[in-house]
């Protein structure tokens, strides 16, 4: 055990940035800032046309759609794990996803985490790198 110990001691340095941040967070952060608004926000999205999803951090998400646009979402309020877990579910009965739906963040153990209040779908630019 103290062997695994020191060679993730060893491995770590080597992940990160020199801002002490792993690479996934350092491109989170870039596309936090450097995100350019471009057209007005919509109260929902067709679930059908989301690519992907990626949490930036706990109270932001970016949809990519599959015309490649990315709508992001600012949640009103933090959601509790979300940004260490990643992953989240909806439910909706509707062919869409709206201002007005929550999401429930998905635990790394199976289990369902807190949900949240999602916020308008902004339109925005991320920076290309």
């Amino acid at each position: 055990m103290k062997h695994l110990a020191v060679i993730l001691a060893l491995l770590t340095p080597a992940c990160m940035t020199e801002e002490g941040q792993t690479p996934r967070q350092a491109a989170n952060q870039r596309a936090l800032v450097e995100a350019r608004p471009v057209g007005e926000a919509q109260d929902c999205v067709q679930i059908n046309r989301i690519r992907t999803t990626r949490v930036r951090d706990a109270q932001t998400i970016d949809f990519e759609m599959i015309d490649g646009s990315i709508l992001r979402n600012r949640l009103p309020f933090a959601c509790p794990g979300l940004r260490f877990e990643e992953r989240f579910s909806y439910r909706t009965s509707l062919p869409r996803l709206c201002s007005v739906d929550t999401i429930t963040v998905l635990q790394s153990d199976g289990r369902r985490g807190a949900s949240c209040g999602l916020g308008q779908f902004q339109p925005v630019e991320l920076p290309r790198r």
